[in-house]
């Protein structure tokens, strides 16, 4: 009875972390009957534009710096905008390239002597800025012409809306597992956009958002996940951060998973750091969007302790019960599925790349957990270098 009972809270868990919780958005939203308005569909056009302020953090970008810079030159604004780049203790070309370009935006530069990690260097850029709107981004990616006016436009319309995330596509990825993950990015793209109709999008898209340069909080220099951290101080503040689908970067590097073991994990440590710092907004009298938070970042967490939950529980009631053994061979054929879609790089079947993201997400999580413990006992605070 009792292995029974955890198979079938962990089974509810499972359901909840990676589809009852979408499709509850989903629900809420059709039932409130709302929409959130995008970029260009705001009815009048200001007569004057807010000050911009984009900020880069950039380790090693001597090759990449001076088209990035151009790109953001291009992009279409009517509004003033300075461009501000934190070289983090770069060690090759990165500042004599931007010291000579010839560009038509202001550029500042800010070296720091040594790499002190992108949260450090966020720090360093914003106490530079002096647009009313800040507007983070990367080096790698390329803004669409219209993102920064699609970025900005939400917050002229609507004085509550205190911060943008942007859409970022990328390059579709060839690989079995990496074909699942591109898969799960379109879906957490439909997930923030759910989100942000209801109230608040929970973080936002490192390489494209924008925030009021009033909203900015100061982070800690060891923040692994700034693009989540930044918006919800914002957010417990009482501001609104929304999703915005046509402000948009474009990003070369795939979703294969030699790509994203990296990220990967540094995002998924990020949420541990982030739970353990920040415990008050796990309460919805300080944090009005904590049902989402929790829901969105932190059941997620737990994903691998309630798969493994449901295996085993359903394992042991299998030699007591055909039903129970049937669940138990259903698991083990979509776990046998997935480690397909992870080894057949080559594979393009959606039975099989969709498991083989999908499981591979799952270990990413699992590890994270181990390296961010390590971090705490090597007193390195989970720090992740720039690069």
């Amino acid at each position: 009875m009792v292995f029974e009972i955890l198979f079938w809270l962990s089974l509810a868990a499972v359901f909840y972390t990676f589809a009852g919780y979408p499709v509850l958005l989903r629900l809420l939203n059709a039932l409130c009957k709302r929409s959130v308005r995008v970029g260009n569909e705001v009815d009048h056009l200001p007569t004057e534009w807010p000050a911009l302020s984009v900020i880069l953090v950039v380790w090693n970008e001597e090759s990449r710096i001076g088209p990035r810079v151009r790109n953001l030159e291009a992009c279409r604004y009517e509004g003033e905008r300075e461009i501000i780049i934190v070289c983090d203790g770069c060690t090759d070309a990165t500042v004599e390239k931007i010291g000579a370009i010839q560009s038509s935006v202001a550029l500042k530069v800010v070296e720091k002597p040594e790499q002190e990690g992108k949260a450090s260097g966020i720090n360093a850029g914003v106490a530079k800025a002096q647009g009313e709107i800040l507007i983070f981004a990367d080096a790698r990616q390329r803004f669409d012409v219209a993102a920064l006016a699609c970025l900005v436009k939400p917050m002229i319309s609507d004085p509550r809306v205190a911060g943008v995330s942007g859409s970022l596509e990328i390059e579709k990825s060839e690989e079995g597992a990496g074909a699942g993950m591109d898969a799960y990015w379109r879906f957490e793209k439909w997930i923030r956009n759910e989100e942000s109709k209801l109230d608040s999008v929970i973080g936002c898209t490192g390489a494209i958002y924008a925030l009021r340069r009033d909203a900015f909080v100061e982070i800690p220099a060891d923040t692994l996940i700034d693009d989540v951290v930044i918006p919800m101080q914002a957010l417990v503040q009482g501001a609104t951060i929304q999703f915005e689908p046509t402000a948009i970067a474009f990003d070369p590097q795939t979703l294969d998973p030699v790509n994203e073991n990296r990220r990967k994990i540094r995002t998924l440590a990020g949420n541990y750091q982030m739970l353990f710092r920040y415990l008050s907004w796990l309460n919805p009298f300080c944090n009005r969007c904590a049902w989402q938070l929790i829901s969105h970042k932190y059941m997620r967490l737990a994903g691998p302790l309630f798969l493994s939950s449901c295996l085993a529980t359903s394992g042991w009631l299998s030699f007591q019960s055909p039903f129970y053994a049937a669940l138990f061979g259903l698991q083990i054929a979509c776990y046998v599925l997935g480690l397909l879609g992870i080894a057949r790089k080559e594979a393009k079947w959606r039975a099989i790349t969709i498991p083989g993201g999908f499981l591979f997400l799952q270990w990413q999580s699992l590890k994270s957990l181990f390296y961010y413990f390590a971090a705490l006992r090597e007193g390195r605070g989970g720090v992740w270098k720039v690069g």
